[in-house]
């Protein structure tokens, strides 16, 4: 069964760094695109960044110039780095991805969506 497994989130002072990752597990070709979302309590959830499967990035408004989306296709794995984090940062960060699990999903443009489940991240001095 295929399923995306979270890391990297925890506790983080303003200023601060983090690097989120979403690795998946199970048969997987390759991550055709990658979507970050935050949830905050009491808020909905929020597009922070999308990975396009040409390379194109998309950044929310408020994450400009400090977040970066990448993926690394051997490792099946996407990333979210976080940088200069402000406390209005903290909330569950979840991972989308469209996967490929076949070369022939490739080569086809055929993908499955996956969610992760979610990560916490806090930012608090």
């Amino acid at each position: 069964q295929v399923q995306l497994v979270e890391s990297g989130g925890g506790l983080v002072q303003p200023g601060g760094s983090l690097r989120l990752s979403c690795t998946a597990s199970g048969l997987v070709f390759g991550i055709y695109a990658l979507d970050w979302y935050c949830q905050a309590p009491g808020k909905q959830r929020e597009l922070v960044a999308a990975l396009a499967p040409r390379g194109t990035t998309n950044y929310g408004d408020s994450v400009k110039g400090r977040f970066t989306i990448s993926k690394d296709n051997a490792k099946k794995t996407g990333y979210l780095q976080m940088n200069n984090l402000k406390p209005e940062d903290t909330a569950v960060y979840l991972c989308r991805a469209k996967l490929h699990l076949t070369y022939a999903d490739q080569v086809n443009d055929r993908y499955f969506e996956r969610w992760g489940q979610g990560t916490q991240v806090t930012v608090s001095a």
